[in-house]
Parts: C-alpha cells; sequence; structure tokens
C-alpha cells in the first residue's frame, strides 16, 4: 500500500497467511487496493467475494503519502499492566482485528513505543509478518513517553532529549520490524527541559538519515506547532478531536494553513460515543483500565452518554452505528486528513469502518451541533 501514484496492488498472494482469510468470520477469496493520485477522490477498493468496501483516503499534507480516512489505533491492543493501559487484552484478538482493518481496506496503523511498554508495536508486527514489503500498510509511531522502569504503573515521563530519541527509535525499528517508519511523532511536550527547537531538529535529523519517512506532532499547541514550521516543516499533527473533544479546532485550523496532515485521535473518545457504553458497563471496568478515573467516564458520563444516544438516532437513518457517526464527525471538519479508530475485536473494526465513506448532510451536523449543545457534551466549537 506504500505508494506516491496510481497503483494496483493483488493481496490474494498473501491471504493464506495467518488467519487472515478468515479475520472478522469472512473468507475473502482475493483483495484489490486501487489508488489515484487525485486529492479527495482516492478510493481504495478491497475487492471480495461477498461484497466491495471502496474506502476513500486524502493526502497526508505534504508527505506523499495518500491515507484512508480512517486507521487503525493500536493503543488498546497494547493490553493492561501500565498506567494508561485499557486492561488485558487477548495478542490473538489484536492480531486479527489489524488484520480484519487491513483486509477492509484500510492502509495505516497508529502505534506508540509506550502503548504496553513496547508491546503494541510487537503485535503490529506479528499481524503484519508476511505481507510483502509493497503491500504493507503505513506504520506510524511515536516517540518521547518514558515509562518508570520500577513501577509500570507509576507516573511516566516525558523525554525527548537527543540521546534518548535516538535510542526510541532504534528499539522502535527493532519492535516493528522495519527499516523506516512512516510517520513518527513526538507524543506530547517533553518535560524534561529540552526546548522545541531542539528535538524537533533531531526529529529533522532521523527524516534526513532516512530511518523516518515523515516527522509529526502530537497534543501540541498551535504556538508550538509554530515554532517547530520554523526548523523544519511539520508533516503531520495528530490532536485528540470528537464530538465531546473539540479544543483542537484551533491546531487543525493551523495545519490546514500550512498544508500539514492532521489524524485526529480518540474520535469515539475511547469508546464513549460507540453506543456501547452505559453506567453499568463503566462500573465494570478492569482496575487497571485507565478510563475508569477520567472525568469523561465520571463527572462527565451522563452528558456524554446523552450525545451518544444522538448519535445512534442519526446513525439509523444511515443504517450505521453510531461509532461511525462519531468518527465520520471529524472527518467532515476541513482539514482533517484522518481519524484514527481502535479495535480489540475484529468485529469492532466493522463498527466504525463505515465512516470511512459515509457523508454527513447539513441536516445530520446541525443535528450534532444542538444535541452537543443541549447536553452540554464536551468543551469547543461544535461547528467549524
Amino acid at each position: 500500500m506504500n505508494t506516491d501514484g496510481p497503483s494496483v496492488f493483488m493481496w490474494g498472494r498473501w491471504l493464506a497467511f495467518g488467519d487472515l482469510g478468515n479475520a472478522g468470520g469472512r473468507h475473502r477469496e482475493a483483495c484489490s487496493l486501487i489508488g489515484t493520485s487525485r486529492a479527495e477522490s482516492i478510493h481504495i477498493t478491497a475487492f471480495m467475494r461477498e461484497e466491495t468496501l471502496s474506502l476513500p483516503a486524502r493526502p497526508l499534507g505534504t508527505s506523499g503519502m495518500q491515507i484512508t480516512t480512517v486507521g487503525f489505533g493500536a493503543w488498546a491492543i497494547g493490553g493492561g499492566g501500565w498506567r494508561y493501559g485499557w486492561g488485558a487484552q487477548n495478542d490473538e484478538d489484536s492480531i486479527a482485528s489489524i488484520r480484519h482493518a487491513i483486509e477492509s481496506g484500510i492502509n495505516w496503523v497508529d502505534t506508540a513505543a509506550i502503548y504496553g511498554l513496547g508491546h503494541s508495536e510487537e503485535i503490529v508486527a506479528r499481524a503484519l509478518d508476511g505481507i510483502p514489503a509493497s503491500d504493507r500498510p503505513y506504520v506510524f509511531t511515536k516517540v518521547g513517553i518514558l515509562p518508570d522502569p520500577a513501577d509500570p504503573m507509576g507516573p511516566t515521563r516525558r523525554v525527548m532529549n537527543t540521546a534518548s530519541v535516538h535510542r526510541e527509535v532504534e528499539a522502535s525499528l527493532r519492535r516493528l520490524r522495519v527499516e523506516r517508519i512512516d510517520l513518527y511523532q513526538v507524543h506530547r511536550p517533553p518535560q524534561d527541559g529540552t526546548p522545541i527547537e531542539e528535538y524537533w531538529q533531531v526529529m529533522a535529523g532521523l527524516k534526513a538519515e532516512g530511518k523516518v519517512r515523515a516527522i509529526g506532532l502530537s497534543n501540541h499547541d498551535a504556538a508550538q506547532l509554530e515554532q517547530a514550521e520554523k526548523i523544519a516543516h511539520v508533516d503531520s499533527v495528530q490532536p485528540p478531536f470528537s464530538a465531546v473533544s473539540r479544543s483542537a479546532a484551533t491546531e487543525i485550523a493551523w495545519a490546514a494553513a500550512h498544508e500539514t496532515g492532521v489524524i485526529v485521535y480518540s474520535p469515539m473518545q475511547s469508546g464513549l460515543l460507540t453506543g456501547a457504553f452505559s453506567r453499568e458497563r463503566v462500573a465494570g471496568l478492569p482496575a487497571d483500565d485507565w478510563r475508569r478515573a477520567h472525568p469523561d467516564f465520571t463527572t462527565g458520563l451522563d452528558a456524554n452518554l446523552a450525545l451518544a444516544d444522538a448519535l445512534a438516532a442519526i446513525g439509523a437513518r444511515h443504517g450505521v452505528p453510531a461509532a461511525a457517526v462519531a468518527v465520520a464527525w471529524t472527518l467532515a471538519w476541513p482539514g482533517v486528513s484522518g481519524a484514527i479508530a481502535g479495535a480489540r475485536r475484529p468485529d469492532q473494526v466493522d463498527g466504525w469502518l463505515p465512516a470511512a465513506s459515509l457523508r454527513l448532510t447539513a441536516e445530520d451536523r446541525n443535528e450534532i451541533a444542538a444535541a452537543i449543545e443541549r447536553t452540554g457534551a464536551g468543551s469547543g466549537p461544535v461547528r467549524p
């Protein structure tokens, strides 16, 4: 799938690897991906025995990569046992989920070194094992958050000094089993005193060395993006953005003005907007699931669940789940290249996959804006 121009990719030769042919309970006889170079009209199409899925794609800024409007997020598959884990996770389910997403047409996976303390990157590598290099999805990962080696559940450290970055990139390359990372992102602004002028120059150096193809900034504000742009072009930004968490509209507008790609994370607000949550389910989350104590799942829970109900009603009109409406809402925001959606089981992929092609009407968007205002969910602008 890694291409800079029109190409055709035949997947039939590797469908037999692992359980790819049966991921999600559906056998695929053959799969092809077709791309064109026209922005906003690119479609990556997966041809299957039972159905044909056509997934739109958009350019990731000026990086040369065309990405499907939804990508697979690998945070939750890092498993439990660390401070921001999602509880225990079955690795075989994780691998099946990634493969199901890929065979359904998704052409990028986003992970991070800190997810599962490296385990997520290892699972991504296992899921992609056996796929020819020319057909592999883009692999994005992040740098800059380190665990406490003596206490995985303890506070993490944000470190971006030169030596640490070089150690991290080599470790990620090794765990992912790749020679080059497609997009390498600073996970969060560091707290070790390293100025952005220094760490962004280091990131630019990795790009010049060929260890990474593109460089990005996650969770950085517009002022920090402006500082970085003076040193080297910011290929991509990754802010949190959903119908609940809307404050990143400023950074998305900055990116649009600077030809910078935008991949938003948590478009389903960590599962809250999927329509699958209730007070009872929140109460039953594992003790090591970070969501148990987060305000979105405590003080803001009622408002967020009410908004999820409103999204479900809109989804019913379109014949799609609430999750797809939640993701599609972020994709309708000008400047957004793609949205990261996670899954712990193959069937969860099917919940958000329709978002790739779902076009919300003006009536839909107005209804969502009204629901946000009525419920009081989250903060930030309710429409562009």
